[in-house]
């Protein structure tokens, strides 16, 4: 698929997306968010017929992303409420499809994720900042506020900081971020592409319909209590346990071997690095 603002390459089962508004620091617009929604719709197609297992997410330039485009809030301010409403529904759409992605997300972060941007972060399952990166909920300080990406969010940083910085629209660093669990790993950024490598590795050596069901399991046990979560968690491991994919595992361990669907580090997971 040909898109406009997005640039993707294909490293074997590895998606690597690139936000491509360098001008306008990766900024969100309409056009934007309705490719985004596109990718997010292709890749699930790809994840389920086994073509992909992992997408990387990156900011073409100096950085991730801005947020929102200052062109497109010149819009929104003319908007009526039904128009904003519209607008906010196809944003939380977007970040929904990623999210939802039945495959491990990647961000790769350097320069700034501010606003939206740090909403997409939020999307992504694992995070990898550069020292120098800059995060934010910034929608306070234009007076308005940070609704569509809460939910995302708030699973990563919990109530507690974002009472502190959805409220203050404050920016913070990426030792900061991590600290709330908003990032997972910050490296300097020459470094970044070797942390994330780091990570596509990892996620090649797990079963990839093993990282699809753990995924879906997070969000179905966090809010029941542990025996209410009993007949989901057992449910899910006799499954994993007798599928194809469980039993390939699990003889691949008693065999002293690599499963089937082991990749070797030094071909896909390095292919494709970013300069």
């Amino acid at each position: 698929m040909d898109y406009q603002f997005l640039e993707t390459q294909r490293d074997g089962s590895v998606e690597r997306l690139t936000l491509n508004r360098p001008d306008v620091r990766n900024a969100f617009n309409e056009h934007v968010i309705a490719e985004l929604t596109a990718w997010a719709d292709a890749t699930r197609g790809a994840a389920e017929r086994g073509e992909i297992r992992i997408a990387v997410i990156a900011g073409a330039g100096k950085m991730f992303c801005a947020g929102a485009d200052v062109s497109w809030m010149s819009k929104t301010v003319q908007y009526s409420r039904e128009q904003n409403l519209d607008d906010a529904k196809a944003a939380s759409r977007m970040f929904a499809a990623i999210n939802g992605l039945p495959i491990a997300v990647i961000g790769r972060v350097h320069g700034a994720a501010l606003g939206g941007g740090a909403g997409l972060a939020a999307v992504c399952d694992i995070v990898v900042a550069a020292e120098s990166a800059v995060f934010g909920f910034t929608e306070t300080k234009l007076g308005i506020l940070p609704a569509v990406i809460s939910p995302f969010a708030l699973a990563k940083i919990g109530r507690s900081a974002a009472r502190e910085l959805f409220l203050t629209g404050a920016r913070f660093s990426a030792a900061r971020a991590r600290e709330i669990g908003l990032v997972h790993a910050v490296v300097p950024e020459a470094e970044l592409d070797g942390a994330v490598d780091g990570y596509v590795h990892e996620l090649l050596s797990a079963g990839p319909h093993a990282v699809a069901a753990a995924k879906a399991l997070i969000p179905e046990v966090w809010p029941r209590s542990v025996g209410d979560a009993l007949t989901v968690t057992a449910s899910a491991i006799a499954e994993r346990r007798v599928s194809p994919e469980g039993q390939e595992g699990l003889r691949a361990f008693l065999e002293k071997r690599k499963p089937s669907w082991s990749v070797n580090k030094d071909t896909e997971a390095t292919r494709g690095r970013r300069g």
